[in-house]
């Protein structure tokens, strides 16, 4: 059973009206235990078991956007953006992992994709963070290895923990799955992921429709209060436009 969690959004909001009609949406999603609404800090805090995604989809169902600014506690969230390596496709980002630990060896995982081809995709986390040439040169499945040396007379050996799953993208080229896989997230960190049709390849650097990242850490729900980047001296929701230009969600 998966343990409740706290994720945290930036919402823009002009009275206690827009309060009303988000908490109002957001009570008719599976899984929300409590919601806490700051006007005059334009957010909203969620504890429950509901994925990021449809708490964003659930805030933009009331005509306002949504942005995750935090989840679980310090050092137990992650985050991977998944691109194509295609030199034929102008817009590359066509995807989106969140993850966040809600116990020791308990990570969930919110999968979002959008702009693939319809069909069956496999999401596993691969050996090495390289994705120089794409899903190409991220190496094997993750502990993959391990169960192959084993031995013939050993145990028949556990599901290696780098397959996370499948996601079914539809006629519009979206998808979205909420899986909980047996890891931490300090064991991710670094790590590449890689969403393609085929679990164990071999993968093609030039195919539009396998998508790679590198997981990076993200912030927890108190450890993010920063509406301007110091990198771009953008705010949050300029960002976001750009962001969701780009096919991110």
């Amino acid at each position: 059973m998966i343990e409740p969690f706290q994720t945290t959004f930036a919402v823009p909001m002009n009275c206690e009206g827009c309060v009303k009609d988000i908490s109002n949406s957001l009570k008719q999603l599976k899984g929300i235990n409590n919601i806490d609404v700051s006007l005059k800090d334009q957010l909203v805090f969620i504890e429950g078991t509901a994925s990021p995604s449809s708490i964003v989809s659930a805030i933009q169902n009331t005509g306002r956007d949504a942005i995750l600014r935090g989840s679980g506690s310090t050092n137990s969230s992650a985050v991977c953006i998944l691109e194509t390596h295609s030199s034929a496709v102008s817009n590359t980002i066509r995807g989106l992992a969140r993850m966040v630990q809600i116990s020791s060896n308990i990570t969930l995982v919110d999968l979002t994709i959008n702009g693939l081809a319809p069909g069956h995709y496999q999401a596993t986390v691969r050996e090495a963070g390289d994705i120089s040439q794409g899903a190409v040169s991220t190496g094997g499945i993750w502990e993959s290895l391990k169960a192959k040396v084993l031995g013939p007379d050993a145990a028949a050996p556990k599901e290696p923990r780098g397959i996370f799953g499948s996601v079914d993208v539809d006629e519009k080229g979206r998808g979205n799955v909420f899986l909980d896989r047996p890891v931490a997230i300090w064991e991710l960190i670094g790590r590449s992921m890689v969403v393609s049709s085929s679990q164990e390849g071999p993968f093609k650097r030039e195919d539009p429709n396998t998508l790679v990242g590198v997981i990076a850490r993200s912030a927890g729900v108190w450890d993010n209060d920063k509406m301007v980047c110091s990198c771009s001296g953008k705010n949050v929701w300029q960002e976001r436009q750009e962001q969701v230009g780009q096919g991110m969600v």
